[in-house]
């Protein structure tokens, strides 16, 4: 008999093989959301030169660089991030739990209210779900999609696309993802951009709306189809949404590629201790 234990060791290295695959499969898909990618090396106190630029929202945003203690530093970013980052998920777990309901309702013969069935074209409208008539069909592959991303790994991404919240873009744009937008005077225009290109990096009002950006673009953008096929095998077998795992789906995330999850990774490893706090 096949131990418990043995059973998961074994999916989730499947799901690192499957990971793999796709990588080699598809290399050259990269839609890089970054204008700036930094490592730990980022925290150092070296002085730098800033371009004095007024910030585009009324945040109260920590000086992070200020920070003389790198370990009261990080732990600040991670402390100012938390509270979004955690409502984002508690919002995501209320919708899948009405998911749910409706399949339970959908498997016990009844029919769905019309506030239901509102509910279903609704959230696929929100999150670029084709709706069909079939409403078990649409319920699963909505389940896809609205569902929550670990805590760790948002505070990792975010403090390596932000130099831990001393970059242009998150001082002024309160941008900590690297997220672009296409339309002229959504953000902030990236210094070099290449002659012919449109995009600027998205500037926000709130943190709030940040990280709300960051997860629907996580959820619903083509490029991370592979990091939510992780996510859904992840649930199906019971198991925790482990954030080193779930790192592999995020490949496109950056042209940097391997290195790019390499470093996230280490970054789990190396932060843990503040993140759980």
């Amino acid at each position: 008999m096949t131990s418990p234990n043995r059973t998961k060791h074994n999916t989730i290295k499947g799901l690192l093989l499957i990971a793999v695959f796709f990588m080699a499969l598809f290399p050259f898909i990269f839609i890089s959301e970054t204008e700036v990618e930094v490592s730990e090396a980022d925290l150092s106190d070296k002085p730098k030169k800033v371009t004095v630029e007024q910030p585009k929202h009324n945040v109260d945003l920590p000086n992070f660089l200020a920070i003389a203690d790198i370990n009261t530093r990080k732990q600040q970013f991670f402390d100012f991030l938390k509270p979004a980052i955690d409502a984002e998920n508690a919002k995501l777990a209320k919708l899948r739990a009405q998911i749910m309901d409706i399949l339970n309702t959908l498997s016990s013969q009844q029919t769905l209210s019309a506030e239901q069935q509102l509910f279903l074209s609704s959230l696929a409208n929100s999150y670029n779900v084709k709706i069909t008539a079939d409403a078990e069909v649409l319920s699963q592959q909505l389940l896809l999609k609205v569902d929550q991303i670990p805590r760790e790994l948002v505070l990792v991404q975010a403090a390596n696309e932000s130099a831990w919240g001393s970059s242009r873009f998150a001082r002024i744009g309160l941008n900590f993802f690297g997220m672009w937008c296409f339309k002229k005077g959504c953000g902030l225009v990236p210094n070099g951009r290449d002659s012919g290109r449109n995009h600027e990096v998205a500037a926000f009002d709130s943190v709030e709306q940040m990280v709300s950006r960051y997860f629907h673009n996580i959820n619903t953008n083509p490029a991370y189809d592979l990091f939510r096929i992780i996510r859904a095998q992840l649930r199906d077998n019971n198991l925790e949404l482990r954030p080193d795992v779930l790192a592999t789906g995020l490949l496109p995330y950056s042209e940097r590629g391997m290195d790019y999850i390499v470093e996230i990774n280490t970054m789990l490893r190396h932060n843990h201790r503040f993140i759980k706090v």
